[in-house]
């Protein structure tokens, strides 16, 4: 394991943050090229909502009750600075490999040699899960929570929606969810450090449960159940995924530590 001064600590964490930052600006200038198209996307689950059923098509999607529901901007600035936000976000997630990476590579010099080449495993591993969630919250959880709100006790309303507030709905979601998706990651790294056991997780479960509730109150921007359990449930099914990893991956003693014993 590699020992450094702080002052070398602060040098490489600021190298990394540069980095991140000029790939974040570069995918920004070709996101917000693009902002229009992305606004479109994220419409989508007001006009559309999806239908499960037993026989095929097992999924379909339908017309929302609100398929004639246009956004407003209630502000001057305000269509501006939405499309600047849009940018800003997908610039993120479409960086996310190299914003993996540089988190790796902070924290490598800390690691163990052996440990150090779970690099392509770590990048792979936490940009993918992180897609999958954005993915999972825009085609399962968004269209489901918009229609939901959209048609409780509305009867006598006539929604109107500003174009600012729709996006930023959209888009915490959808970090909210990347975000959570990386849970097993951060299980597998904690038991391979040592820190935590898979038994010790799975002794803790009834905790989990409670903290995945919480966490889904604090993360969602809305305030009912429904949404929250949308994102309760499945970070209660990754938790339960980390385990199994981390059973698989467990941390297997030096052949060194064997033989003194």
């Amino acid at each position: 394991m590699d020992k450094a001064p702080l002052t070398e600590h602060l040098t490489e964490l600021r190298n990394r943050i540069v980095i991140a930052l000029i790939t974040i600006s570069i995918a920004f200038g070709v996101c917000f090229s693009y902002s229009e198209n992305i606004f479109h996307v994220l419409t989508m689950p007001l006009h559309n909502v999806l239908s499960f059923s037993l026989e095929s098509p097992f999924v379909s999607v339908i017309p929302s009750q609100n398929p004639d529901l246009n956004l407003v901007f209630l502000a001057p600035a305000e269509a501006l600075w939405m499309h600047l936000k849009i940018a800003f976000i997908f610039a993120c997630i479409i960086s996310s490999p190299v914003l993996f990476y540089q988190v790796w590579k902070f924290i490598a010099p800390g690691l163990m040699p052996k440990e150090k080449r779970f690099a392509v495993p770590f990048v792979f591993f936490t940009t993918i899960l992180f897609l999958l969630g954005a993915l999972f919250c825009f085609v399962i959880v968004i269209p489901f929570a918009v229609n939901f709100l959209m048609t409780y006790k509305t009867e006598n309303i006539k929604p109107m929606l500003s174009a600012e507030k729709y996006i930023d709905f959209c888009l915490k979601f959808i970090l909210a969810f990347g975000a959570v998706f990386e849970l097993p990651v951060l299980e597998v790294f904690l038991t391979r450090m040592g820190i935590v056991t898979a038994d010790f997780l799975a002794k803790n479960r009834k905790y989990a449960v409670l903290i995945a509730f919480v966490a889904a109150a604090i993360l969602t921007p809305t305030p009912d159940v429904f949404n929250q359990t949308l994102m309760a449930v499945p970070m209660i099914i990754l938790y339960e995924a980390g385990i199994w990893a981390s059973r698989l991956l467990k941390r297997r003693k030096p052949a060194t530590d064997k033989e003194e014993k």
